[in-house]
């Protein structure tokens, strides 16, 4: 379909006129999959916590759970081989980890009026809202399973003269407990230590733009902007700088509790390795864009259509060890809401 074209039946569309290739009434199979790339592509940048994820594809037809698989580590082959004598050899030890999908999903329904009246074109506006929920909704799913690790660091609170007292809740943290250059490190080293894949030769921070902006004050020029990447067409979704081998990428999704000292705001750094948690893709079958015509459902007068989107979704966190969740305060740990 050429531009022209594709312009003329989303302005019949918004008008309140629907027709397909043939002429005939329906939503035609070319509008159908503009719309749904549509809705997936406008979706695509809130999705920050899943792209890193192991990625499985969600089964027609399979049920609601989902495999994730993860291999363990062989062991040293210490014991010398006998000279013409085959050894005994060893076996992949792959486990299997299973989820359970669920669904989610939204609407916004239109009356005829709108359409006619409308200087906009209303289908498309809605599906550009609907998209921002649907992909934050996603992430939000992802997110909330792998922050509950149970790898975590507390920065440590200090004080104006710079003595640091050790925190060992969240409900310790206040302002001054500041994520710092030398927190970021220890948390690469521990995952180092474990051995942990990297992601294209980095480990990878999930940060939200307030603490970012406290860590990239004290770190200075140690702080490597993206624009000095030696290849930034590289560059992940989302990605702000490097420090310490770890790549960040800056989300206002990122987890924040009210639950610090005096209710003060605490916010989550996720550092994390390759295959820490699997996700179910987008793309492969997650999402899926729905438009309903005026006369849907009980409508006897043609008077209502809607526009909405479902999608199936889980996470699960594979490898403890590869994932660290850092706890700070930061300097709008005053202001910043819970999400």
């Amino acid at each position: 379909m050429n531009k022209d074209k594709k312009l003329l039946n989303l302005q019949l569309f918004a008008a309140g006129e629907v027709v397909n290739s043939t002429g005939s009434e329906g939503l035609s199979a070319e509008m159908k999959t503009f719309y749904d790339k549509t809705l997936i592509t406008l979706a695509s940048p809130y999705l920050v916590h899943d792209q890193f994820g192991q990625k499985r594809d969600i089964p027609k037809n399979g049920g609601k759970n989902i495999e994730f698989r993860k291999f363990s580590t062989l062991p040293k082959a210490l014991t010398p081989l006998t000279e013409g004598v085959t050894p005994t050899g060893n076996k992949l030890n792959v486990s299997t980890i299973t989820a359970t999908v669920e669904q989610y999903g939204d609407y916004i329904e239109q009356t005829d009026l709108l359409e006619l009246t409308a200087v906009d074109n209303t289908i498309v506006e809605a599906t550009k809202q609907l998209a921002s929920q649907a992909g934050i909704t996603m992430d939000t799913v992802v997110r909330n399973e792998i922050v509950g690790g149970t790898n975590v660091m507390y920065c440590p609170k200090v004080s104006a003269n710079g003595t640091e007292t050790v925190v060992t809740s969240r409900s310790a943290i206040d302002k001054t407990a500041l994520l710092r250059v030398k927190d970021v490190f220890k948390a690469a080293a521990e995952l180092k230590a474990m051995n942990a894949p990297k992601i294209d030769g980095y480990y990878v921070g999930i940060i939200h733009p307030y603490v970012a902006y406290d860590l990239m004050q004290e770190a200075g020029n140690q702080w490597m902007e993206v624009q000095k990447y030696t290849t930034p067409e590289n560059m992940l979704k989302g990605e702000i700088g490097c420090l310490g081998g770890v790549r960040f990428v800056e989300s206002t999704e990122a987890k924040i509790w009210r639950e610090g000292a005096d209710g003060c705001a605490v916010f989550a750094t996720l550092i994390l390795g390759a295959d820490a948690y699997g996700v179910t893709s987008v793309n492969g079958g997650g999402i899926e864009h729905i438009v309903k015509q005026k006369g849907y459902g009980n409508d006897p007068l043609n008077q209502r259509s809607s526009v909405g989107w479902k999608g199936l979704k889980t996470a699960k966190r594979l490898v403890e060890e590869y994932l660290i969740r850092i706890e700070s305060g930061s300097a709008f740990s005053g202001t910043a809401i819970e999400n």
